[in-house]
């Protein structure tokens, strides 16, 4: 008997596409489903565009025990990074966060030290201390476009995001120096085992749009 592998829907190949969040609204968001449930260390890294003054959220992994597993959430008022690790923050201050501008972000946890680091176009951070524990599990739910302020819901408008946003990608390793200067430069890297952006399942509910990324003309 033949075994037939079944191959991913075409318009799940998001090379060349990005995701258009139009407008605020405490409803519209995209879903992604991992490819693993359990891991023991986090980096997420992807590719923004805003105009938003008020803060935002970048990324935002939720499960039963804590609706914030894992967030990356823009602090408008006091212009600082807040990464949240099983609902424990650190605050990182950035110097190039500017709207109106693509930017590339990656932000890395090793639960077992409690490390955080976030990179910035290129820029790493200083390493905060947040939240030290064994391993991540449970009924994963990940999405971009809304914070999780519980497991898969209690959306706030004004945390919402508003822009573009495309290359998503995460591991459940902390990736070496090289491989996020990789993706920052725009070479080669390794794409996410957990959620990987040229083969991605997701879903999307409300008004975010998939349009093709406009290219350089020469």
């Amino acid at each position: 008997r033949k075994l037939h592998l079944l191959e991913p829907p075409l318009d799940a190949y998001l090379s060349g596409k990005m995701f258009i969040f139009p407008r605020e609204t405490n409803t519209a968001h995209v879903k992604l489903s991992p490819l693993k449930q359990n891991f023991n260390s986090v980096t997420v890294c992807q590719r923004f565009f805003t105009d938003l003054i008020r803060g935002h959220v970048h990324f935002s992994l939720a499960t039963p025990s804590y609706s914030n597993t894992f967030l990356v959430y823009w602090d408008g008022t006091d212009k600082e990074f807040e990464i949240s690790t099983m609902d424990t923050t650190g605050l990182f201050g950035v110097e190039d966060y500017k709207r109106n501008t693509w930017h590339s972000l990656c932000t890395t946890w090793d639960p077992v030290s409690g490390l955080v680091q976030l990179w910035l176009d290129g820029q790493p951070s200083v390493k905060k201390f947040t939240r030290s524990v064994s391993n991540i599990r449970g009924s994963l739910i990940i999405m971009l476009g809304q914070e999780q302020d519980s497991h898969g819901g209690g959306f706030d408008i004004k945390q919402s995001f508003v822009g573009m946003m495309y290359d998503v990608h995460m591991w459940d390793y902390v990736l070496s120096t090289c491989e996020i200067q990789n993706y920052m430069d725009y070479r080669s890297f390794t794409p996410g085992n957990v959620l990987n952006w040229r083969a991605m399942d997701y879903q999307i509910i409300g008004q975010v749009l998939l349009e093709n990324r406009a290219m350089v003309c020469l």
